[in-house]
């Protein structure tokens, strides 16, 4: 799988789970530290638990290992790293906070398929 690929992939996951506005930015170019943004909410704490767990066991079966995953225990925002690339999982009101798609809004949005 190209990198592209595992981020689809998790964005994927991500929508068969029912996290809610779901988004894969293509950073490229702009950052050195990954590839792709995959960023998604989660209704609640629970939620963004559930669906960090499901990203990173859809990714494991692919062979793609989280480095690391910081932020859980009800923080409102799970951030994983993949090496290129980086899923956050929010609640809707951290992720309002944070507006991350805002800093990145001059790149490539990569639409999911549901």
């Amino acid at each position: 799988m190209t990198i592209k690929e595992y981020a689809l992939l998790a964005g994927k996951t991500l929508s068969d789970k029912k996290a809610q506005d779901i988004v894969v930015i293509d950073i490229q170019g702009k950052a050195s530290f990954a590839d792709y943004f995959v960023i998604a909410s989660g209704g609640s704490e629970r939620q963004v638990n559930a669906l960090v767990d499901d990203v990173e066991d859809a990714l494991a079966k692919e062979g793609l290992f989280a480095k690391s995953i910081e932020g859980k225990q009800n923080s409102g925002w799970v951030l994983m790293d993949f090496g290129d690339i980086i899923v956050n999982v929010f609640t809707k009101e951290q992720r309002e906070k944070y507006n991350i798609e805002k800093v990145w809004g001059d790149c490539n949005f990569i639409e999911v398929e549901e």
